[in-house]
C-alpha cells in the first residue's frame, strides 16, 4: 500500500531524515516511536506533502506520490491528522467536520457520513453547534481525527493524537483510533507514549536522529529490554 525508499529531509543546511524507508500492507496499523527530534513528524510530513524531500521516493497504491501537492495527495487517499489537532476555532464542531469533506460533492453521502460518525461519536452531535475552540482538549481531538476520516481517507496519519490529553481522554482516543482501524482504515501513527502506541499497533518502526533504528512486530518490541530502556523510556 504505502512505501517510503530512502527519504531524505533536510532543513536547511540540518538534515532531518536521512535514508529512511517504511512500508505498509492495507488495512495495517503501524507507529512511529523514537524520541523528540528524530524525524517522525518530518517524515509523516514527506509522505502527505507537506514537506519536500531532498531525495528519495513515496509510492502509494502503485503510484509515485513524490512532488505532488498536498490537496493532490489527499485527494489519492492519504490524510494526515496534524499535532496540536488545529481545528478552527471559531467554527462549530459540525463546520469542522465538514471541512473534512471539502474535496467532495455528494451532499447526501456527507451527510449520510455525519450522521454515521455521530452514531460512533455521540458527543459530536451533543456539541455539532459549539464553537471548536470552546471544547476540552480531548474532544477537539476527537473532531481532528473525524475531520480526517470526512474525506473517506485509504490511510490515516496520526501525529501525537494523546499530547497534551488527560489520561480519561488519552483512553477515548485510543479506543477511537482501534474502532476505526477495526473497519478497515490502515493507520501511521506517531506517538510519544510507546506503552499504548504498541499495545494498538501491529508493527513499529523507532526512529533516531533521523534512521531507523529498530523495526519489527510491535509485541516483540516491546519484550525488547534494550529497546526499552534506549527509547521507550523505560
Amino acid at each position: 500500500m504505502l512505501e517510503v525508499q530512502n527519504a531524505v529531509v533536510h532543513y536547511g543546511e540540518a538534515i532531518a531524515l536521512q535514508g529512511v524507508s517504511l512500508a505498509m500492507d492495507s488495512g495495517e496499523f503501524v507507529c512511529l516511536l523514537g524520541p523528540n527530534g528524530a524525524g517522525k513528524t518530518t517524515l509523516l510530513m514527506a509522505i502527505s506533502g507537506v514537506v519536500r524531500m531532498t531525495s528519495g521516493q513515496v509510492r502509494f497504491l502503485g503510484e509515485t506520490l513524490t512532488n505532488l501537492s498536498p490537496s493532490q495527495i489527499q485527494r489519492k487517499g492519504i490524510v494526515q491528522v496534524p499535532e496540536g489537532r488545529r481545528i478552527f476555532p471559531s467554527l462549530t464542531v459540525w463546520e469542522n467536520l465538514r471541512v473534512g469533506a471539502y474535496s467532495r460533492s455528494n451532499e447526501t453521502e456527507i451527510r449520510s457520513d455525519l450522521e454515521r460518525f455521530s452514531e460512533m461519536f455521540p458527543a459530536l452531535r451533543e456539541r455539532r453547534r459549539q464553537k471548536g475552540g470552546s471544547r476540552s482538549g480531548g474532544e477537539q481531538q476527537i473532531v481532528a481525527i473525524v475531520r480526517g476520516l470526512m474525506s473517506r481517507p485509504k490511510l490515516l496519519l496520526l501525529d501525537e493524537p494523546s499530547l497534551g490529553l488527560a489520561p480519561l481522554f488519552i483512553k477515548t482516543v485510543y479506543g477511537m483510533i482501534k474502532e476505526i482501524h477495526k473497519q478497515g482504515n490502515a493507520i501511521l501513527l506517531v506517538e510519544q507514549s510507546a506503552k499504548m502506541a504498541l499495545e494498538a499497533s501491529a508493527r513499529a518502526y523507532i526512529l533516531d536522529i533521523g534512521n531507523v533504528v529498530v523495526s519489527g512486530l510491535s509485541k516483540e518490541i516491546a519484550t525488547r529490554d534494550e529497546v526499552r530502556k534506549a527509547y521507550l523510556g523505560e
